[in-house]
């Protein structure tokens, strides 16, 4: 039985106690320019999602990946981001293969592939984020 968000767009909305800091950090870190503002909030589109950024007087979201970004080259998607100046979070979990700050998480989604790698790094506000590449075979 459809329900009445079964036709809903997701959209991340993620807490910046500095929306100036916030807008830098997404320009010269990620390469991404909102598309829209309004007091108080940024509106960025990738692909065919948004997210948002608002201004909060509260802490980032939590240690929880707050918004994943899925890319075809991990690797280079990666690399790109480091000449940027982006720092990756340290992955360290037994039982996981991680190399270069990338983590290999065997079994997915099936429709999305066999297993994912992904890197972690945190905004300007500390908000937890992520990028993620499905492995299609082995």
């Amino acid at each position: 039985m459809p329900g009445p968000l079964d036709a809903a767009r997701a959209i991340t909305k993620l807490p910046a106690q500095d929306l100036a800091r916030a807008r830098q950090f997404y320009r010269d870190r990620l390469g991404l320019e909102p598309v829209e503002e309004r007091a108080g909030g940024l509106r960025y589109v990738c692909g065919e999602t948004e997210f948002h950024v608002f201004q909060s007087t509260g802490a980032a979201s939590g240690a929880s990946t707050q918004i994943g970004f899925e890319v075809d080259d991990i690797d280079a998607v990666v690399t790109d981001l480091r000449a940027r100046g982006v720092r990756f979070e340290p992955f360290d979990i037994a039982g996981f293969d991680v190399r270069d700050d990338i983590v290999t998480v065997p079994g997915h989604y099936p429709s999305k592939g066999i297993a994912e790698r992904g890197a972690f790094f945190r905004d300007s506000e500390g908000n937890l984020l992520a990028i993620g590449q499905a492995i299609h075979s082995a």
